[in-house]
C-alpha cells in the first residue's frame, strides 16, 4: 500500500540521521499524507503551517528574482523546520536538532524528497 510506503521513507528519514527528530509529508494544500512526528505535536497545524510557509517561500523567491527556491528554512533556539518539495503535489517538512549538521541533512531530506514524488 501506498502509505505504508511513504511511511516507511519518513521512518527511514528520521532514522538515517541522528539529526533528524520528526518528518512529515503534507498535500500543497495542507492535508497531512503521513507522518512520523513525536506524541503532542498536533499534525492538522505541521500540515497547515508547511502549506503556508512554503507557498510564501515559493512567492518570495519568484518576487525577489531568486528563481525557483529549494527549501524554507525556519531556525529556532530549539532546531530547525525544513521544508522542501516533494513533486509538485506535496511538501517535506522536517524538524531537526539544534546543531544539526545541514548539509548531511540536506542530502537526506533530498533523497527522501525524490523517493516520496515517485510514489505520489
Amino acid at each position: 500500500m501506498r502509505t505504508d510506503m511513504f511511511q516507511q521513507i519518513l521512518n527511514d528519514l528520521n532514522s538515517s540521521s541522528a539529526d533528524v527528530e520528526a518528518s512529515a509529508l503534507i498535500s500543497t494544500d495542507g492535508l497531512m499524507i503521513a507522518s512520523a512526528l513525536p506524541a503532542g505535536i498536533d499534525e492538522d497545524r505541521v500540515g497547515a503551517m508547511s502549506a503556508a510557509l512554503l507557498s510564501l517561500g515559493d512567492r518570495a523567491g519568484r518576487e525577489l528574482a531568486r528563481g525557483s527556491i529549494e527549501r524554507v528554512m525556519v531556525q529556532g533556539e530549539k532546531g530547525y523546520v525544513i521544508m522542501s518539495a516533494s513533486g509538485t503535489e506535496a511538501v517535506l517538512t522536517i524538524l531537526t536538532k539544534p546543531n544539526a549538521k545541514l548539509g548531511l541533512v540536506f542530502l537526506d531530506m533530498k533523497r527522501a524528497a525524490e523517493a516520496l514524488s515517485k510514489l505520489i
